[in-house]
């Protein structure tokens, strides 16, 4: 996965000062214990896109809310995109983001699948750059905190057709963040979809724009009404073979201390946490397999003791242990249905590149200050 965002001009952002900003004892008692996505920051960038433009007016200025016309293409047409992305604070009170660029170059690619004019690469790295900087007082003390940074686009061209807007607003946002997962559980639980799909062939799974995740929420909320964090998605065609949860990717590993997850086919969201955990494992030595898994083959593997872990990953959970999934009316277990040494020993090595505490051989954690 890229991590040298493609050149382009350095960003010329205009500030707009915040006219009643957030006070210091005030932002401390807001992020003090933040959640997840509920505390917002003061400010916010956009650029904005028109044909025969280009991308023009960028401007980091106070976090406001958008005003659309009616007629507005993505309020019709949905041809929106998005990311999900951390800052953090380094161990010497600097700041730091976790490859920015790989971010950057998947923004693009969702961009191309939706139709969307693509946004220049060192463009959004340089937005949300900026925005850190501006916001880096909203990290969180706590363990676990973060800044979390949503970059999305969406068509802005006031038009009733179906056809690729001429109009785009990009703009960034960020949000104090703690845990993304609540409770006291040390693993979280699965609920196999049988009946709802998340992406098929040909579709866009591996896009990261806000229509997957809303054809996930239903199945979500059956996993919740049955007593589940999370719900685990099959193929579209046969509705056997592991593909993700609602909003991460998922890892297995066996007894022998293979560890494997299942390959990107266009219908899975090459997410960047999975990228970096592939990377990691094989330079540790792991045998690390991308290959397809059936979830009757997972039950059958988990009774005789072959599959001894498993774990969802993301930016925003990082890496979460799977203690047991449900299919239909059996429950099991995976492993202890505890935490496993493999997952916890992987987490850490990742939140130690994260956080700046661990040499990094790859590049990945870039300071901005």
């Amino acid at each position: 996965m890229l991590d040298t965002p493609r050149s382009a001009s350095p960003l010329a952002l205009a500030t707009i000062p915040h006219p009643s900003p957030t006070t210091a004892a005030e932002r401390a008692a807001r992020i003090a214990n933040p959640g997840f996505g509920r505390v917002f920051t003061d400010h916010m960038v956009t650029i904005r896109y028109r044909e025969g433009a280009g991308w023009h007016d960028p401007v980091l200025g106070p976090r406001q809310s958008l005003s659309f016309d009616p007629s507005t293409a993505v309020l019709h047409y949905a041809q929106e995109i998005f990311e999900g992305m951390k800052a953090y604070r380094a161990p010497d009170g600097g700041t730091a983001l976790f490859r920015p660029a790989a971010n950057a170059a998947r923004f693009r690619a969702s961009a191309e699948r939706m139709a969307m004019v693509p946004l220049p690469e060192a463009m959004f790295v340089d937005a949300v750059t900026a925005l850190v900087r501006a916001e880096r007082d909203w990290i969180p003390p706590v363990v676990g905190g973060a800044l979390y940074l949503r970059p999305f686009m969406i068509a802005s061209e006031v038009f009733l057709g179906v056809k690729p807007s001429s109009e785009y607003l990009f703009a960034v946002i960020a949000s104090s963040v703690g845990a993304y997962f609540k409770g006291d559980a040390p693993a979280v639980s699965l609920w196999v979809s049988q009946d709802y799909s998340r992406a098929a062939p040909g579709g866009t799974g591996a896009a990261k724009c806000g229509g997957n995740y809303a054809a996930s929420l239903i199945a979500q909320a059956e996993a919740t009404r049955r007593g589940h964090d999370q719900v685990l998605f099959l193929d579209a065609v046969e509705h056997r073979w592991i593909e993700e949860l609602g909003g991460m990717n998922i890892f297995f590993v066996f007894n022998d201390g293979s560890i494997a997850t299942p390959p990107l086919s266009g219908t899975i969201l090459p997410g960047i946490t999975r990228d970096s955990l592939l990377t990691m494992a094989r330079d540790a030595g792991r045998e690390v397999r991308e290959e397809a898994y059936a979830i009757d083959q997972a039950q059958a593997d988990a009774a005789r003791g072959r599959l001894v872990e498993a774990f969802a990953c993301g930016t925003a959970a990082v890496v979460t242990p799977i203690g047991a999934m449900t299919v239909g009316e059996t429950r099991f277990a995976i492993g202890n249905g505890q935490p496993g040494p493999v997952t916890a020993a992987l987490r850490a090595a990742l939140v130690a590149l994260q956080l700046g505490e661990a040499a990094d051989p790859y590049g990945w954690h870039v300071r901005i200050d």
